[in-house]
Order: structure tokens, then sequence, then C-alpha cells
């Protein structure tokens, strides 16, 4: 097999082992896949090589119509099961109820308090009975990102969380997803790198961070929803030292 370079042979290489040695010592464990580019890589990555580990998505209700099309093309091509998790009924009513369709727009608490319900309660159970979870979080993607670890302690559900690629640049990426055939959603030639719900995520201009289109009319530091706020997350493995905390 071979690849546009040698260094992302490499980055292949160690992804791979990685990816091996979570199914070996923390099963069962699961990609959580937001269909993003980067998670696209690592459901190749597990499809191709027959990774014993499982995949699931949040649906939360607010997903652009690409993003879906998305999830039907990857079943179609890989033939995973794909586990995915809806928001509970009741919560989102009341929050709709009390506070309208769109109140994310009206300020950082009511925006985190729609994340919870459409994704933070989703993912916790998801990852029930899970014994580790993978993302394709990069350090590249964000400032809040900056200092993502291989290997993580989340102390909130209490268990591993690994990131394969969290040392993968932009290119790389791509040049994985276009030497491999691999689907992706068209809303990323449109000047979207980073998706998440429809009304929360818009283009970006040239020389923008990649996630300044994720809910633009907030301070950056913010820019999580929860998923992934640090730093509830303890880092544990240094890539490429094999060093831990």
């Amino acid at each position: 097999m071979s690849y546009a370079a040698p260094m992302l042979e490499l980055r292949v290489a160690d992804a791979l082992a990685l990816l091996g040695e979570i199914a070996t010592r923390h099963e069962p464990a699961a990609l959580a896949s937001s269909f993003g580019a980067e998670d696209m890589v690592l459901i190749d990555l597990i499809a191709r090589h027959a990774v014993p580990v499982g995949v699931f998505t949040l649906d939360t209700g607010r997903l652009p119509g690409e993003t879906y099309a998305l999830i039907e093309q990857t079943r179609e091509q890989y033939s995973l099961p794909l586990d995915i998790y809806s928001p509970e009924r009741a919560p989102l009513e009341v929050y709709v109820r009390a506070n309208g369709i769109n109140a994310f727009y009206h300020g950082v608490e009511l925006r985190q308090a729609c994340c919870a319900i459409r994704k933070t309660e989703p993912l916790r159970r998801a990852l029930a009975g899970k014994r580790a979870w993978i993302t394709g979080l990069r350090r590249a993607q964000s400032s809040t990102r900056s200092t993502v670890a291989i290997e993580e302690f989340d102390s909130v559900h209490g268990l591993p969380k690994f990131n394969p690629l969290v040392d993968w640049t932009d290119a790389e990426v791509w040049s994985y997803i276009r030497s491999h055939g691999v689907p992706y959603n068209r809303l990323h030639d449109r000047g979207y790198p980073s998706i998440g719900c429809a009304p929360c995520t818009r283009a970006i201009e040239p020389g923008e961070d990649i996630r300044a289109g994720r809910w633009w009319w907030e301070n950056s530091e913010h820019k999580e929803c929860g998923l992934h706020r640090r730093p509830l997350d303890i880092a544990i493995r240094i890539e490429g030292t094999g060093i831990r905390a």
C-alpha cells in the first residue's frame, strides 16, 4: 500500500497501531463520529482493517442535510453498524417551550443548555458500558484544542479517551481522504471546515480559524459544546514518547 508522502504513511501506521491497542486493551470501545473529515478517516481505517471497535453518532435533530446524506452514504459504502443516539424528548420540549427553538443565539448559557440536551446527555448514554472512546480531535483544529493529548482520561465519564489523529495536519487528513476515496461532507467544499448543527455553523472567510464558523457569535474560549470541554480531560500519554502521566 502506498501513500502520498512517507510522513502520512507513518501517521497511518501509528493510528492503526493505536486503534488495535484500544480494541485489545479496552473492549468494548467506540468511535464517537460527527462525520467530519477526521472522523471519516478513522471510519475508513476501522472498516478497511476490520478493527473491532464500534461507531456511534449523536443525531441532535438539527444537523445539516448534507450530514444526514453522509451518514447514509457511510452505511452503504462500509457496511458498518452505526449506533445513533438522539435527545430525550421531554427535556428538549421543556427547553424549547421555555426559551424558543433558536434560544442558543441569545446567550452562552442558553446555547450550552441546548448542547447539554442534544449532545452531552446522549453521549452519556452512548458511552454507558464502554471501556474507552475514540475521537477525531486534532490540536490544529482550534485554540481550545491546542493541548489535546493522544490519550486522556475522561473524568466525567470515568474512562480513557483516545485521539489517534491528534497531531495530523489538515493536509494529511485530506491527502488520506482523496487517496483512499473516503466519502466526506460536501459542505467542506463550500467553506465549512468544521460542521456541527445547521443553525450553529457557517462557512468561514479566508484566514479565519477553522472553527470560526462554529457558534460564531460567541468568544473563542466558549467554543466547545461540552463533549470535549477542557480541562475535564487529563493527559495520559504524549504521542511519540511512550510517556504516561
